[in-house]
């Protein structure tokens, strides 16, 4: 899904509340995340975020800035795995004031993620969250986004929001945040010849 139609989607749920609301979690990411590379991204032992963390990694290579470039926290990194790609769980130890820790967990967190979320709380971070209705996860949270379950009834899921759209409006947003509401000229610029030529090779 690229830009235009994330904003095709923005239109399409216009009056849901739904625009507003992932608009200002995204001021929330930003506004929190105060540290290079301080913002950290973790699921479940079974669905690792990786769709939102790309999202907003080209958000930040994009113009968003360094400290908005994500790091995936996973629960079992592979041998010979790439850095960036081989951040384990340990890595929420390290947490301070300045960081923030998205949650992004469609399904319900094991108790080994909700014990490591109330440590980095404690320890001065931000933690965000954005579930499909966790109760004791958006307890632990300073602030959440609860995806409703997708309704079979399509006038009826018109006022609902799907994980990967969510992820694709608040990224979107996100990058927006960072550039006062609107890409500059350059960013878009460079968006165009990209697509156009592919990306620059080294």
């Amino acid at each position: 899904m690229d830009d235009a139609q994330v904003r095709l989607l923005r239109e399409f749920l216009s009056g849901t509340g739904w625009v507003e609301r992932t608009r200002d979690f995204a001021r929330t990411i930003r506004r929190t995340t105060r540290r290079p590379n301080g913002l950290l991204l973790v699921g479940t032992p079974e669905a690792e975020p990786w769709h939102m963390t790309a999202h907003l990694a080209e958000e930040a290579r994009l113009g968003a800035g360094v400290e908005l470039q994500p790091t995936l926290v996973r629960w079992a990194p592979p041998p010979g795995a790439p850095a960036h790609l081989a951040v384990p769980l340990d890595r929420l130890r390290e947490t301070r004031r300045g960081e923030t820790l998205l949650i992004v967990a469609e399904q319900r967190s094991p108790a080994d993620l909700l014990e490591r979320v109330h440590d980095v709380r404690r320890g001065g971070a931000t933690v965000l969250a954005m579930d499909g209705g966790d109760p004791e996860l958006e307890a632990l949270a300073h602030d959440a986004l609860v995806l409703p379950a997708e309704s079979a009834d399509p006038i009826a899921g018109r006022s609902q929001l799907t994980f990967d759209s969510a992820e694709h409006l608040v990224s979107l947003a996100v990058g927006e945040a960072a550039s006062g509401g609107r890409r500059g000229v350059r960013d878009r610029l460079a968006r165009v010849l990209e697509l156009v030529s592919g990306p620059d090779r080294l």
